[in-house]
């Protein structure tokens, strides 16, 4: 089994937050790096976005025409362009429940309801940078409502995609998200292990 050493080869010297909005806190840590074995090391800085926990889900439906996942479309401004992806948000406060809060994007952004929510696993947000969780989700037993989307999310659209073809889009350039690449790589993980009794 893998393991993480308690030895830290960076420490924080000091940590000054430079900039705040309702959705992130940036802040520049001097740190020293140990690069010697009596533990003597460089000083540099390191520049940190933190963001309170988000969720992302995999709504998934199947049925006697086959297996499809639902996906939003929208235009992301930090890079200038539209792509799909799966359901995914934060409600920009640290003390959420992790259901509640998969739940509620689901709904706002799809207006998909799930009879089932299956936790999956967490994972780090690009975290060569950014400091934020996001907890997987697997929505099942889908039925359609109304969304309640955010003003920045005005333009964005909800598309049920065949399995197959959502792969597809994983290479084709039209899903480009890390995060929805890396919560079904999850899933197919946790669906494989399922069958095998792992």
């Amino acid at each position: 089994m893998l393991s993480v050493s308690d030895e830290k080869p960076i420490r924080t010297i000091s940590s000054r937050e430079v900039y705040r909005n309702p959705w992130c806190r940036v802040r520049e840590d001097v740190i020293e790096r140990s690069v010697t074995p009596d533990g003597g090391g460089e000083r540099g800085i390191y520049g940190v976005m933190d963001k309170e926990p988000a969720c992302i889900v995999i709504p998934l439906e199947r049925s006697e025409d086959g297996e499809f996942v639902w996906l939003v479309r929208q235009y992301r401004y930090t890079v200038g362009d539209t792509y799909y992806e799966l359901p995914q948000g934060g409600w920009e406060t640290a003390d959420v429940d992790t259901e509640e809060l998969a739940r509620g994007e689901l709904a706002e952004e799809t207006g998909l309801r799930a009879e089932r929510m299956t936790p999956l696993t967490d994972l780090w947000i690009a975290y060569g940078a950014m400091r934020q969780i996001h907890h997987v989700f697997l929505a099942e037993g889908l039925s359609e409502g109304e969304t309640a989307r955010d003003p920045e999310e005005h333009d964005m659209t909800v598309h049920r995609v065949a399995v197959k073809e959502f792969e597809a889009m994983l290479l084709d350039g039209r899903v480009m998200d890390n995060c929805t690449a890396a919560a079904w790589g999850v899933y197919r993980v946790w669906r494989d292990r399922q069958g095998s009794g792992a």
